[in-house]
């Protein structure tokens, strides 16, 4: 690949290359999908706040290269529609612009404030750039939406997510309405952090969702859920997401309510993170 003859390139950006074409390559890994975990966003030359010292927090300076290499290399930012039609279900032939791209998702948990204030601004200037846009999956937690005071500083707002939604960036899916451990919750109170959750993200984004893609699809709170959670989940979602660290081979994934993230840390050394991604790489599945 030409882009990893450029010796003037960050390194880490060059451990990036590195670390997606193990992910992707198509001999041994043709099956394979990378769906990335993250959280907030930090801005390391901000200063310093109680937002952005959480171990989950990940650079902002750091996510621009990545999605650029991404984006400049013609990667297919997979929707979680994307992914349960043309992958786990195989509903929908992949379109034909689509077939000599490789396929990422990057989804970003819990809706914090950063998505808005860090992430959308890159979005916004890489679509500028490349007149392309750079689709990332939202699993958000409704219940803050309407809340003031100190939820209101440090998570999405309803007409946050919907500027995003409206200019094409983001794809809004479910984590429950108040981020509970669901495993804990009687049968009434998970109805409500399911059901809710849809109904005020629907309600948020009514007038730009006429198909219902927004709340379709789920992540476990915590990456926490058993047999009776999935029953209770498949009732209402489409699909459900784990935080397990391991990638999607989805010839060998039977089960849309167990789909596996790769957990992305703002504390992980890139290279560290490269080891790791080699070392998913390795894994062998039985189907």
């Amino acid at each position: 690949m030409n882009f990893l003859k450029n010796q003037n390139l960050p390194l880490q950006l060059v451990l990036l290359s590195i670390l997606v074409l193990g992910f992707f390559n198509l001999k041994e890994t043709s099956s394979s999908v990378s769906i990335l975990g993250f959280h907030g966003i930090a801005d390391k030359l901000g200063p310093k706040s109680r937002l952005l010292s959480s171990t989950m927090d990940y650079p902002k300076q750091d996510l621009e290269q990545i999605l650029e290499y991404l984006i400049s290399n013609n990667y297919w930012f997979l929707t979680t529609q994307d992914l349960y039609d043309y992958f786990l279900t195989k509903s929908k032939k992949i379109p034909k612009e689509h077939l000599k791209q490789k396929p990422i998702m990057l989804s970003f948990d819990d809706g914090y404030k950063t998505i808005h204030t860090n992430l959308l601004p890159i979005l916004r200037r890489l679509d500028k750039k490349y007149n392309k846009k750079a689709k990332v999956v939202l699993f958000i937690n409704p219940g803050n939406l309407a809340k003031k005071g100190r939820a209101s500083l440090t998570h999405l707002g309803c007409q946050e997510l919907r500027e995003g939604l409206k200019e094409g960036f983001y794809d809004i899916q479910s984590h429950g309405l108040y981020h509970r451990e669901l495993t804990q919750l009687n049968s009434r109170e998970l109805v409500k952090e399911l059901l809710q959750a849809q109904i005020k993200l629907r309600e948020c984004t009514k007038d730009l969702d006429p198909d219902k893609k927004v709340a379709a699809h789920f992540a476990y709170p915590y990456g926490t859920y058993n047999n009776r959670v999935k029953s209770y989940v498949s009732k209402y979602y489409l699909s459900s997401y784990l935080y397990n660290n391991k990638p999607l081979n989805y010839t060998c994934s039977a089960n849309h309510y167990e789909i596996p993230r790769l957990i992305v840390s703002g504390q992980t050394p890139f290279v560290q993170l490269l080891e790791v991604a080699e070392g998913l790489y390795q894994i062998k599945e039985k189907c």
